[in-house]
């Protein structure tokens, strides 16, 4: 039996045909432009070697398959995703996941926000429904080695990108504002993608949930998403474990606090880790219930640096787990 599993999540930023039109203020790709692109997004999914790949700002599944075609290790590979167009035709971002492991069964895109969740007043922008992801989180159900069903995840909540309206001032303030509704619209895709977290977790099977957050490790959304603050076990007092999905970055066995070079963007000069790969205790060293542990956690982030033009502007995110009774 396969003893190490791998899952990365790679946002690949605007994966289109060549010519396509995606946003107001961005040129299609040309065809000698898509060619580059697609050439290094091959290499770089080969380079994960990944058994399960989830993936961001995919807007022709169709751009996907010929990207994998072009791969060493994944042309047999199955794919799971979607595609979504606005009310003029143009694409629209998604997500999809690539698996060398079986799955169980079609992926799932959740459109709608679970009941009793919406987008608070003056937090949506005009084309914004209140009650609806931007980008539909997909699940798909994943056959690991030895036949435990697995819950996975793939997402990419709202970008930190302001949100303005057409008669802001453009001073101070409205950028204030502006940034306010983006986060608002952040915070209520992650308390709708919590609840659907939560809902899968009433199963009891592992759950891995991967992809672009647009916000670090320690922001008040992505803990939404983990549940923090989750009740307490009656005995011992210990944070209920059931409850919680781990940041594997946190978690990895193979901590080295002085080496420690993990960010997947760049931004204003920042260095910061938008993209990660949370789990739920079945992947914790620490819960009595675990079925593997995560060894460590590897980013792939020396493109962001050499400014390579066909390159995504995301590093990629890798965590190796370790299965239960082979783990050292």
């Amino acid at each position: 039996m396969q003893e190490e599993i791998r899952f990365a999540t790679f946002n690949v930023c605007n994966l289109a045909p060549a010519g396509e039109k995606l946003y107001d203020n961005l040129e299609p790709l040309s065809p000698a432009q898509y060619e580059a692109k697609a050439q290094w997004t091959a290499r770089q999914i080969d380079l994960l070697d990944a058994d399960v790949i989830g993936f961001q700002e995919i807007f022709s599944q169709a751009a996907l398959r010929d990207v994998l075609s072009r791969t060493r290790h994944y042309r047999e590979a199955v794919l799971a995703g979607y595609d979504a167009v606005d009310a003029s035709g143009r694409m629209l971002p998604t997500v999809a996941l690539v698996s060398r492991l079986p799955l169980a069964g079609p992926g799932v895109a959740y459109a709608n926000f679970p009941a009793g969740v919406t987008l608070p007043a003056d937090g949506q922008g005009a084309d914004a429904d209140p009650c609806r992801f931007a980008r539909a989180p997909l699940h798909v159900q994943l056959v690991l080695p030895g036949g435990q069903l697995t819950d996975v995840v793939v997402v990419h909540l709202k970008s930190r990108r302001p949100d303005y309206r057409p008669d802001d001032a453009g001073d101070a303030l409205a950028y204030a504002l502006a940034n306010l509704r983006s986060l608002r619209r952040r915070g209520a895709e992650a308390v709708a993608l919590r609840v659907l977290v939560s809902e899968l977790g009433q199963s009891g099977r592992p759950r891995i949930v991967l992809g672009d957050f647009n916000d670090i490790a320690n922001a008040v959304t992505t803990a939404i998403v983990m549940g923090a603050g989750a009740p307490c076990e009656a005995a011992g007092h210990l944070p209920e474990m059931r409850a919680r999905l781990y940041d594997c970055n946190a978690i990895q066995l193979r901590q080295d606090y002085l080496r420690h070079v993990g960010y997947t963007n760049i931004h204003d000069s920042a260095y910061m880790t938008i993209d990660h790969i949370l789990v739920s205790e079945h992947f914790h060293p620490a819960s009595p219930r675990a079925i593997g542990a995560v060894l460590d956690v590897i980013y792939l982030n020396d493109h962001l640096l050499l400014g390579l033009p066909p390159a995504s502007d995301h590093g990629q995110v890798v965590a190796r787990i370790k299965l239960l009774g082979n783990i050292h």
